[in-house]
């Protein structure tokens, strides 16, 4: 049993290390800024979103307690992984949404209708999912800056000392991200059209 003045990173490393204990007396120190997370996440969705941020940070947690092959870095570490799993439920969310639109035993809307789901946040965030999958495919570390930096909400400079690199190397991944995703979504939009 370790003592209550554990850091998150002692804990994710007891985690790692099987200490399955480790993971629940974590939570409370990190669900602060996990449900910080979440809203930022439910900030940018439609309004009337159907999951609320506690909800959010319910499932993350079941998915990341699951989790039992990671071996845990470090506090930014965990919440990398919770940013991205937070970001594949909000997905999933979004997919299972957008196929219920598409048929699912729903009637047939009309064009107009069908015109204006096509442009809702959820849409947006499942092309950006699609986006940063194809980015992170040729480009993994600054694939993990966008993560780090856009859905944990890292500084430049905790970006850098998660990822072990320079700050000046983060900026120089930060900007090529941000171009290389506008200019992939910018294709989406187009070759949609």
């Amino acid at each position: 049993m370790r003592s209550q003045a554990d850091t998150p990173t002692d804990l994710l490393l007891a985690w790692s290390n099987g200490e399955r204990g480790a993971f629940d007396r974590l939570l409370p120190l990190v669900s602060h800024e996990l449900r910080q997370l979440a809203a930022k996440y439910l900030g940018r969705e439609r309004d009337g979103h159907t999951l609320q941020p506690t909800a959010l940070v319910n499932e993350a947690y079941l998915r990341l307690v699951d989790l039992d092959r990671i071996r845990w870095q470090d506090r930014a570490h965990f919440f990398a992984m919770a940013a991205r799993t937070m970001r594949r439920i909000l997905v999933d969310h979004a997919r299972a949404r957008d196929n219920v639109k598409r048929g699912g035993g729903a009637p047939k809307l009309s064009l107009e209708l069908a015109m204006a789901v096509a442009h809702e946040p959820e849409r947006r965030l499942v092309e950006l999912d699609e986006a940063l999958q194809r980015f992170e495919a040729s480009h993994p570390r600054q694939a993990q800056v966008v993560e780090l930096r856009f859905f944990t909400g890292l500084s430049v400079e905790e970006t850098a000392a998660a990822l072990r690199v320079s700050v000046d190397t983060v900026k120089r991944d930060w900007r090529f991200a941000k171009l290389w995703l506008l200019r992939d979504l910018a294709g989406d939009e187009a070759a949609g059209a």
